[in-house]
């Protein structure tokens, strides 16, 4: 199965028989509201406009828990995140596709999460609201209850169902390969605007997720994102892992593996967590270790 559709495929899809289940999951990383602007407001985006028939999900609400010692953006209790997506009309024997603004982010969170959780055909619309040509709705659907359980783990500890903790994250870091989907310069630690401190954690190699995707925000073809990957140290049989500030894009960069054949696992807490342990090292500079 393909772990994202393109905007004609999708047309295609919901005039068939089995339409997929659409999910709209617009949503920013903002460093805006610190400095007293409003946040960016996923919901009335989805207000003015949104695929016909798609139901808006809250990534903050119903894709994590609360922030705190686990991080920005914790796992969400599963009983609550399976509620939310039955309310959205979720089945484990539809398929479902899920879409954001553009950059890819919330959506790949959402796939992942799904898929973390035994959802056995979810896809990301690639290139997200941008990419749809036909014309938009403003009308809210009220789908039927979905029957979807979630059932963590159920596809498997590795690939893009696969998670880790902070201690399975520093450990792959030295026997695999662990990604780190950050821009540059908050790998080096040259900048940090949110967390407590900068760098990345020993061992990670940076690999910026915004080098995955096309200026118009599609994926680059699976060929060259391999050839990236491998270029990084993705090898043939070695296990490889991502995190990013808090687990949204480096859902993204496990997406991106995914097109590209790459089986990855994603540390949910990533440096959020990480660094808010002053027991845990830093390293800091271009330089893994």
């Amino acid at each position: 199965m393909n772990a994202i559709i393109s905007a004609p495929e999708l047309a295609n899809e919901l005039a068939g028989a089995n339409p997929p289940v659409l999910l709209d999951v617009r949503w920013q990383l903002s460093t805006a509201a610190a400095a007293g602007a409003a946040p960016f407001d996923g919901r009335a985006e989805y207000t003015a406009g949104h695929l016909p028939g798609a139901v808006f999900v809250d990534l903050d609400r119903e894709l994590a828990s609360a922030p705190g010692g686990r991080g920005r953006h914790p796992l969400p209790d599963v009983e609550e995140f399976g509620a939310a997506m039955r309310r959205a009309g979720v089945s484990s024997g539809r398929p479902v596709v899920v879409y954001d603004g553009g950059q890819g982010w919330a959506a790949a969170r959402a796939w992942w999460l799904l898929r973390w959780t035994g959802h056995p055909n979810v896809r990301v619309l690639d290139g997200g609201l941008p990419a749809w040509e036909a014309p938009l709705s403003t009308d809210v659907p009220v789908p039927a209850e979905g029957d979807f359980a979630p059932e963590p783990g159920a596809l498997g500890a590795t690939g893009p169902a696969g998670m880790l903790d902070a201690d399975g994250a520093a450990a792959l870091a030295r026997s695999g390969l662990l990604l780190d989907a950050r821009a540059g310069e908050r790998y080096r630690g040259e900048v940090e605007p949110i967390d407590r401190v900068g760098g990345h954690i020993p061992g990670a190699v940076s690999a910026p997720t915004t080098d995955n995707v096309a200026a118009d925000g599609r994926f680059l073809p699976a060929e060259e994102l391999r050839a990236r990957f491998k270029g990084l140290g993705a090898g043939e049989d070695g296990e490889v892992g991502v995190y990013c500030g808090s687990g949204v894009s480096g859902a993204h960069e496990v997406l991106a593996l995914a097109v590209a054949g790459i089986p990855a696992a994603l540390y949910v807490g990533s440096w959020s967590e990480w660094s808010s342990d002053p027991g845990r090292p830093v390293a800091m500079g271009p330089d893994p270790q």
